[in-house]
């Protein structure tokens, strides 16, 4: 960050207040409803040069040799002769507070440590951090309601904790409201409420179907094939590029109202998502150059082994929605996901291919009929969302 956002060139004599602006509107407490000119109801526009001030003089150390006891990840180093040293006084947004400036090492930790605790001390602070929480594992907009008896309870939680994250993620995730059992208003559906990122949607359809990755050590031409199918094909296709987001804020999907998640759906990024499982199923990159995609994936060895009833159409679709889905589907869902397996054909036509399957071992018929199955429910609404 001290490099990305410009800090390294954050001098005394010309303050660059890129990263203390960031780290006030994106990182901690946020901007609010702007009330007025350089008002942004969390912090005023003077809060941003105080903290730009106090972090004058920060600069990176090229070999990373300074490593930060507590993370072990390397940090930057203090140039004396280009830090403010001195006193920053705050907006009544925190309250007045004056930091004093330091002239040493230690005394410019110290004035870090104080703007930071002044930032965390203040309750628009845990709000926001649970307010990230609760747009990335509930949904990305509520009401008053939610806002006052679910998220500010949880700012408190957090803020009594010291920011420990676990605790208040457990109270979360336990919690009636998270599991929607407290809701009685059908037109304000807490699950389904998410788009699934691109990485989730990938990794929840690895991880059902027990795709074997090939092993990295043993078979690293065969891993990088297929982890480049993942990052240079797929990912890049939907929209989500790993470890490079568009911007420092991160992906669309996770900070830029009113859309939010809904732009994982795009017209330039619907089609990667949608053709992901026929990937997988033929073992070709339909999305990048159509190579070879270094996976084996057996659909009827895995209904055999996993499924407890699949010689019933009816039965298999509703074990694989239970699986695959959050909540139970409708018996009018269940015959739309039918006429995939049966290809029009009645019930009796499925049991009469997978008993020969398991007769004979020939896997034609069941093979692509339940390709055609899997591919229509993870492209369904149902998979999509959470």
């Amino acid at each position: 960050m001290l490099n990305y956002l410009d800090n390294t060139q954050n001098n005394s004599n010309n303050p660059n207040e890129n990263y203390a602006r960031e780290f006030l509107e994106l990182f901690t407490i946020l901007k609010g409803p702007q009330i007025g000119s350089g008002d942004y109801t969390n912090y005023k526009e003077i809060d941003v040069q105080r903290a730009a001030q106090v972090f004058t003089g920060i600069k990176t150390q090229a070999d990373r040799s300074i490593v930060d006891e507590d993370t072990k990840l390397p940090k930057g180093r203090i140039a004396l002769n280009r830090h403010d040293t001195s006193d920053k006084q705050f907006s009544s947004a925190f309250d007045h507070t004056i930091i004093t400036g330091g002239t040493t090492e230690e005394a410019v930790k110290e004035e870090l440590d104080a703007f930071v605790e002044m930032i965390f001390d203040k309750e628009a602070t845990a709000v926001s951090f649970c307010k990230k929480l609760y747009r990335y594992f509930v949904k990305s907009e509520w009401d008053t309601e939610v806002e006052e008896q679910i998220i500010v309870p949880l700012a408190a939680t957090l803020k009594s904790t010291n920011y420990e994250i676990l605790p208040t993620l457990k109270r979360l995730l336990l919690s009636e409201h998270f599991f929607d059992e407290s809701d009685a208003n059908t037109q304000d559906e807490i699950i389904g409420s998410i788009v699934k990122s691109p990485l989730q949607l990938l990794s929840e359809t690895l991880s059902f179907l027990a795709v074997e990755i090939p092993n990295p050590i043993t078979d690293s031409t065969n891993f990088y094939s297929f982890f480049n199918f993942i990052h240079n094909s797929f990912l890049a296709a939907a929209g989500m590029n790993l470890w490079g987001p568009d911007s420092v804020a991160g992906y669309p999907a996770y900070y830029q109202e009113p859309d939010f998640d809904r732009h994982w759906f795009s017209s330039n990024t619907v089609l990667a998502r949608y053709k992901m499982i026929d990937c997988l199923l033929s073992g070709r990159n339909r999305i990048g150059n159509n190579g070879r995609i270094p996976v084996a994936l057996d659909l009827p060895s895995f209904v055999k082994e996993n499924m407890s009833d699949p010689y019933d159409a009816i039965a298999l679709i509703t074990e694989l929605s239970d699986y695959l889905y959050p909540e139970s589907i409708s018996e009018s869902r269940k015959r739309y996901f039918s006429e995939n397996l049966l290809e029009g054909f009645p019930d009796y036509y499925w049991t009469t291919a997978w008993v020969k399957y398991e007769s004979d071992g020939d896997e034609t018929v069941v093979k692509s009929r339940l390709n055609a199955l899997l591919s229509r429910m993870i492209n369904a609404p149902e998979f999509q969302l959470m």
